[in-house]
């Protein structure tokens, strides 16, 4: 997958949700709630031909991965994420 395609979705120090690409220094939207940034990020990636969305819990951390479809992964994984 490339790096250009790849999204995260983060908590700012402002309190609010960012989805940003990776690749890029500014997010590409805001939201009020990880959902709601969580729900963008998937419909960006679907529309640019899939890739990898990485969630950071509060603590910064990477809570999940996920390849949103039509991307490919090489290695899925053998249970789903709701």
């Amino acid at each position: 997958m490339s790096k250009g395609r790849d999204r995260m979705v983060y908590q700012r120090e402002d309190k609010k949700w960012a989805n940003k690409r990776n690749d890029s220094e500014k997010a590409s939207s805001v939201h009020s709630t990880q959902k709601k940034a969580i729900e963008a990020a998937k419909e960006m990636l679907q529309n640019q031909g899939g890739g990898e969305l990485i969630v950071k819990g509060l603590d910064r951390k990477i809570r999940s991965k996920d390849t949103i479809p039509p991307g490919h992964d090489p290695n899925p994984p053998k249970d789903r994420e709701p």
